[in-house]
C-alpha cells in the first residue's frame, strides 16, 4: 500500500528559473537536481519537486513546511528576512502573534510566500 513507500512535495510555479533563484539563492537550497518536469530539491532527508504549471500559486494553504529545531530557528526567521522574505499573519484560535511569528506554548511557527504564491511554512519540529 502507499504507506510502504516515500512521497514528496510538489510545488507549481510560473517561472522555473525565477524558481530557482527563489529556491537557491534565498532559501539556500543547493542540491537541485533536474528532472524532464522540474528541479528536484533536497531539505534535509525530504526531496520536492518545483514544476511550471498554469495552476501555480492557487492553493491558499501551506503547501510545505520546513521543520526547524527550536533552538535555531529564530536564526533562520532572521537569515531569511535578509534575503528578503516578508512573513505573513493571519487571524487563528490560540496563536500569539510577534513581528510575524506565531507562537503557541513552546512551539513557533512563520509564513511565507514564493514569488508564485506558494504557501510555505518554518515551524519548530512537530
Amino acid at each position: 500500500m502507499l504507506g510502504d513507500h516515500d512521497s514528496i512535495a510538489v510545488l507549481a510555479v510560473t517561472d522555473l528559473d525565477r524558481a530557482r533563484t527563489f529556491y537557491e539563492e534565498v532559501l539556500g537550497l543547493t542540491s537541485p537536481r533536474e528532472a524532464p518536469e522540474g528541479v528536484l530539491y533536497t531539505a534535509g532527508s525530504s526531496v520536492f519537486l518545483v514544476y511550471p504549471s498554469s495552476f501555480a500559486g492557487t492553493n491558499r494553504a501551506t503547501a510545505m513546511s520546513f521543520q526547524i529545531p527550536g533552538d535555531q530557528f529564530d536564526a533562520e526567521v532572521q537569515a531569511l528576512r535578509e534575503r528578503g522574505v516578508t512573513f505573513s499573519t493571519f487571524e487563528a484560535e490560540g496563536l500569539t502573534w510577534v513581528d510575524g511569528v506565531a507562537s503557541y506554548d513552546d512551539f513557533k511557527s512563520a509564513w511565507f510566500e514564493d514569488p508564485d504564491g506558494n504557501v510555505l511554512n518554518l515551524e519548530t519540529g512537530v
